[in-house]
């Protein structure tokens, strides 16, 4: 069961993270329902049980909004406010407090810029995200952290946005039809360069027929080197060295003998 939980959690982040953006590490924001049910639960640390059921790395958010509701809801809420104390708090632009639902929904716009998951409770704020695009909901039962699938709402956007961007507009037709034709010009040419080659081949191919007609093979023969032999060598070619009197030994001795 845990194993197809996960899966489904992972199809859900691969949904959003194609379709809309999503990047790590996860931006979740938490509403002060939720960090309760945390407390309540024992689920902590928060950003182990989040990082779980999306596979990645998280940050967590609230606001001040969300704080000073908590603060609001007296001494049973004191150690929620003190959990939630610690969270990265988001910045939400309006002047005066507002309810945690309205402050939510007033960061998250029209199309959730800043791409937060939303954590919360609240039945009639997930709802209300339903119809938003591009915005993820957390939800706790019990003891576990549960991610909720793409609403039917938001799967007809991302197919109707995925559509707009496969239309070209009409410079991008003609610049596509300039293209087509330039590759077929492209195209042409080679063709008579290829007829062209066709036709030396054929005639190299007549050349190298053989005598029973048969084609040669279009392999590189290699004539092997035949050794040459060694003639009887000239006589005419070898000269007597000639030797240099002066460099023999005891000349002056032979020449006295032969005096006597």
């Amino acid at each position: 069961m845990r194993l197809k939980k996960q899966k489904r959690h992972r199809k859900v982040v691969r949904f959003y993270t194609a379709c809309f953006g999503f990047r790590e590490p996860f931006k979740v924001l938490c509403d002060g329902t939720f960090v309760h049910h945390l407390h309540v639960n024992s689920i902590t640390p928060a950003n182990t049980a989040l990082s779980s059921i999306l596979s990645a790395t998280v940050k967590i958010f609230t606001t001040r909004c969300v704080l000073a509701e908590l603060k609001s809801l007296g001494e049973s809420y004191s150690e929620s406010l003190k959990a939630a104390c610690n969270l990265f708090t988001a910045r939400c632009d309006h002047e005066k407090r507002k309810s945690a639902v309205a402050c939510i929904m007033e960061i998250i716009g029209e199309d959730n810029p800043e791409h937060f998951f939303v954590a919360t409770q609240d039945a009639d704020l997930r709802k209300n995200l339903q119809e938003v695009p591009g915005v993820p909901v957390i939800f706790g039962l019990r003891n576990a952290l549960l991610l909720e699938p793409p609403s039917a709402f938001q799967h007809q956007f991302a197919k109707s946005t995925e559509e707009e961007r496969s239309h070209m507009t009409e410079f991008e037709y003609k610049m596509l039809r300039m293209k087509k034709k330039n590759m077929l010009a492209v195209e042409e040419a080679s063709d008579v360069n290829g007829s062209e080659g066709d036709l030396g081949t054929l005639a190299v191919m007549k050349t190298n027929s053989g005598k029973n007609g048969t084609e040669v093979k279009d392999k590189v023969q290699f004539k092997r080197k035949k050794a040459k032999m060694q003639s009887e060598p000239d006589p005419q070619s070898f000269k007597v060295a000639w030797v240099d009197e002066t460099s023999l030994p005891n000349r002056e001795v032979l020449t006295v003998e032969s005096r006597l």
